[in-house]
């Protein structure tokens, strides 16, 4: 087995085994809990180096299960509260904690905790990587474009709310469930579009996030509290958007945009669940602004080629999301999509909307779409001026790269024309 496959079946195995433990051992022992896998995956990694088990998936479960001893001993001896563990009927009932059932429902529980409506947003998702999927903080500090410190920093606080905090290991029923679903979706939805859009400066595309952010919702969509509809819509979304990943970027890793993709790349199987996952969401008449979303990217997948878009459906997909949602971003993709319809009038009505500040690390965008209506509308100088600000604010050197090339093409178009 390669190394490669050795860490991703470390850090998937590390979630199932923090979740797990933490339903026996409790939120206040987390620290001990993670100290202790952590250890585990230690002795694994060097051990494994010279003689790989048969089983290495079977092997790193035993060696959770060894651990809850481990553990208990550990907590006892501290004399901390322990789970009354002893023999026979009790050590089957810890095997089925690692029950498939039992893992799963053990993992949704942990996501609910790591979401939890008390705790920072930025520590929510920091939290969230860290604990159920198992990513390091080096790692979590790249894909989030933060320091470690100030990941550290941001974990620490999370662990301490959580252990000194009379928070539930458990799944919210009834009233409270559908707030704090919500607040899981929009975690969620962050990790994938990080992973979609890196703001990571070397990286366009992380689609390990892309890939986590899928598997923690369909943890949702396995649970018949958690199958809400706006959870399809989300995960229909992810599908559509992640059917795209591969023809994103040339083979030169060159950023390439949604009129010059090879359609052909697009993943057909990732598309038909999206379907699936969509049918399953409109069951209901209650929209959420994942189902625009998916909706939105739907329209782009049916499409055969990019002039064949229909851009008057997006248009009201983004009205009814901003209605619902409002958002500055929304506002832009209104006046991309305008522009797109050649409809130059409305698309300077929704960029006058538009207060840049409030794009943020994003405000690179609003120049690029200024410079393509600019282009579109043959104000030339005006064009090359805000595609400048463009290049100056992006951060992404792929992005960058992107931006330079087109800024060539449009010089190029301009010496044509005037002579």
């Amino acid at each position: 087995m390669e190394s490669k496959n050795i860490d991703h079946l470390f850090r998937h195995h590390s979630g199932k085994m923090v979740a797990v433990l933490t339903r026996i051992f409790g939120l206040s022992n987390l620290e001990i809990i993670e100290d202790s896998i952590q250890d585990t995956f230690l002795k694994a990694s060097i051990s494994w180096k010279t003689n790989l088990p048969d089983n290495p998936e079977a092997w790193l479960t035993q060696a959770a299960k060894n651990r809850v001893l481990d553990i208990f001993r550990k907590l006892k001896n501290e004399k901390k509260h322990t789970p009354e563990l002893s023999h026979g009927a009790q050590t089957i009932t810890i095997n089925d904690f690692f029950l498939d059932t039992q893992i799963e429902d053990a993992q949704l529980r942990m996501i609910f905790t790591a979401c939890h409506p008390k705790l920072n947003p930025k520590d929510q998702i920091a939290f969230s990587l860290k604990t159920i999927s198992g990513f390091s903080t080096k790692e979590i500090a790249l894909a989030l474009l933060t320091k470690e410190d100030s990941i550290k920093k941001r974990l620490s606080r999370a662990k301490k709310f959580i252990t000194n905090s009379d928070i539930r290991f458990t799944i919210p029923q009834g009233f409270d469930l559908r707030a704090r679903i919500e607040q899981v979706l929009e975690v969620l939805y962050l990790i994938f579009n990080e992973g979609f859009h890196s703001n990571n400066k070397d990286t366009l595309i992380r689609k390990e996030l892309c890939g986590e952010a899928l598997r923690l919702c369909k943890f949702l969509l396995k649970n018949k509290y958690t199958n809400i509809p706006s959870a399809y819509a989300l995960f229909a979304l992810m599908c559509f958007h992640s059917a795209r990943l591969e023809s994103k970027t040339t083979n030169e890793n060159e950023v390439l945009d949604l009129k010059n993709q090879d359609r052909s790349q697009w993943s057909f199987p990732l598309i038909q669940l999206g379907n699936i996952m969509m049918n399953k969401a409109v069951e209901s008449d209650e929209y959420s602004c994942y189902h625009y979303e998916a909706a939105i990217a739907a329209e782009h997948i049916k499409a055969p080629n990019f002039e064949l878009t229909n851009w008057k459906k997006i248009l009201h997909w983004y009205e009814c999301l901003h209605e619902l949602n409002p958002s500055p971003f929304y506002l832009l993709n209104m006046a991309v999509v305008c522009i797109q319809d050649s409809n130059y009038i409305k698309a300077n009505v929704y960029f006058n909307k538009i207060t840049i500040k409030e794009l943020e690390q994003r405000s690179y965008l609003y120049f690029g779409a200024k410079s393509d209506y600019y282009s579109q509308t043959n104000q030339h100088d005006k064009a090359i001026e805000y595609l400048n600000f463009t290049i100056e604010k992006v951060n992404n050197k792929l992005e960058k790269n992107y931006l330079l090339k087109k800024k060539q093409i449009l010089l190029q178009q301009i010496e044509n024309s005037s002579q």
